[in-house]
């Protein structure tokens, strides 16, 4: 046959055709060994052989990275280093890398969202939700069907409301419930849009999600949470009873503590007890005393970190029950009272100081304009209490530390104080100040969010006789005193 014939003649058409045919079948291969080999990652990782987990899907990311499987890969990866390896830092290049090369992928939905909530928990302040906000309003943007969503209106609003933004906090809780009934977000939407109410003074629309929750979500740690929190509420701020004295607390045991100095409530509702004659802390649970935390000489102030950690400040420096040794205070020596805010810095009043130190986790300190602090507790919102005996006034200050609102002693009493003691807090709002001098004399007062006297009674009045240099509030509207001199406990009711 002549080369000429049409035999011999190949189409130009399916000559070019002819690379896109042989890519076809590359393409098949490699998908389906990435998806082999995501498959076999998934198997070791349930069976908790991490390494070979974490070197599979490595493989699959170097021989397959256009696959449909490399940003599930990816993701894997970076949820690795958060929840099992408790290394936030190193799953940020996975998640950067998920939001570069595949932002078009539905896994790209949930690793921003877990961007978001890593770049949130790395926040010190407030003004530095910005980036994790941006993340999470790309979740809402761009994906506005993903599962993602949910948790990503919840954490939006949380962070409005870290800022202040109280209205546009409430306003994320709510679609969160209205647009997604049935998310697994939906109970810690529901407690955060009923403590924001209360901050938009709001009272009766926070007590009625409250029990929207404990309606509608029982079993749910959120539930229990918003009991107490119910409680509280009504009780100091509808009912208002007057302050009983229940007596030596708990019922029966009198002089069983050695010098009682100071009082702290742990996360979970446990007191804590620092005893002056022993130098440390107890943990006083189910009416069983056991030592808590490390021991401090002379201690001046006691906290309890939201990991439920017992820290105490002394003239000598900063002792954390998991950390070695003294942390100094930068030659603070005259404590007069201790806080932990909501972003985990500690703040530090000092008698000789006219201003607060604060100290992030980073080690970094500022000092925040103030006058001389005798006592201070934290507030829900992300500031402080102080009292401020010179001036005379109770100052509610923000998370930067400026004066929301002014309380001068004795406003909205029978008589002034002269003294603030200690001061106390709780989740709901409320501040407890153990007072003394003027013609109020020694006794308690229980304020509001706002610097409202809610309840109130001197301690002559409670036929209470003894040197209470401490306080806190339970998670049952009660008020826990410790009595220095009779070796016991005080509850008022």
């Amino acid at each position: 046959m002549s080369p000429a014939s049409p035999w011999f003649r190949t189409p130009v058409a399916l000559l070019c055709a002819l690379p896109a045919l042989v890519a076809i079948p590359a393409r098949a291969q490699e998908g389906d060994l990435a998806e082999r080999l995501y498959q076999s990652g998934e198997r070791a990782y349930t069976a908790k052989a991490y390494k070979e987990a974490l070197d599979t899907w490595g493989q699959l990311l170097q021989s397959a990275p256009k696959s449909e499987f490399a940003p599930r890969a990816l993701l894997a990866l970076a949820r690795h280093q958060v929840e099992v390896e408790h290394k936030p830092e190193a799953a940020m290049p996975y998640l950067d890398r998920l939001k570069a090369d595949y932002i078009r992928r539905p896994e790209a939905a949930e690793g921003l969202l877990l961007r978001g909530t890593l770049l949130a928990r790395q926040a010190r302040r407030a003004t530095e939700l910005k980036d994790a906000m941006a993340e999470f309003n790309r979740v809402l943007d761009l994906f506005p069907e993903s599962p993602a969503v949910p948790e990503a209106r919840f954490r939006l609003g949380r962070a409005w409301r870290d800022q202040g933004q109280w209205g546009r906090a409430l306003h994320q809780f709510m679609e969160a419930l209205r647009l997604h009934p049935d998310a697994a977000v939906v109970p810690r939407a529901m407690l955060e849009a009923a403590e924001t109410m209360d901050l938009l003074e709001d009272l009766p629309g926070c007590l009625r999600m409250l029990q929207r929750l404990r309606t509608t979500a029982p079993l749910s740690p959120e539930a229990q949470e918003a009991a107490w929190r119910m409680a509280l509420r009504v009780k100091h701020r509808l009912q208002k009873p007057p302050l009983a004295n229940e007596g030596a607390w708990p019922a029966g045991r009198a002089k069983w503590l050695k010098t009682p100095t100071l009082l702290a409530t742990a996360p979970d509702g446990d007191l804590l007890i620092y005893q002056y004659d022993l130098d440390r802390a107890f943990r006083l649970r189910h009416g069983d005393l056991a030592p808590a935390g490390p021991g401090a000489v002379g201690a001046k102030a006691m906290l309890a970190s939201p990991a439920d950690e017992v820290w105490l400040l002394s003239k000598a420096g900063l002792i954390r029950e998991q950390a070695a040794g003294l942390t100094p205070l930068g030659g603070l020596s005259a404590i007069t009272g201790a806080a932990l805010d909501r972003w985990g810095a500690l703040w530090v009043a000092d008698s000789k100081t006219p201003a607060l130190t604060v100290f992030g986790q980073d080690g970094t300190s500022r000092t925040v304009a103030s006058p001389i602090a005798n006592a201070l507790a934290p507030l829900p919102t992300g500031g402080v209490v102080i009292a401020a005996d010179a001036d005379r006034k109770l100052l509610f200050l923000d998370a930067d530390g400026q004066p929301r609102t002014v309380v001068p002693y004795g406003k909205d009493l029978p008589a002034a104080f002269r003294y603030v003691i200690a001061l106390a807090s709780d989740g709901a709002g409320q501040v407890g100040a153990l007072v003394e001098g003027g013609d109020f004399g020694e006794g308690v007062v229980i304020l509001g969010p706002r610097g409202e006297v809610l309840r109130q009674a001197t301690f002559k009045s409670l036929g209470i006789s003894g040197r209470i240099t401490s306080l806190a509030l339970d998670r049952s509207g009660g008020l826990i005193l410790c009595d220095r001199r009779n070796d016991l406990l005080f509850r008022l009711n």
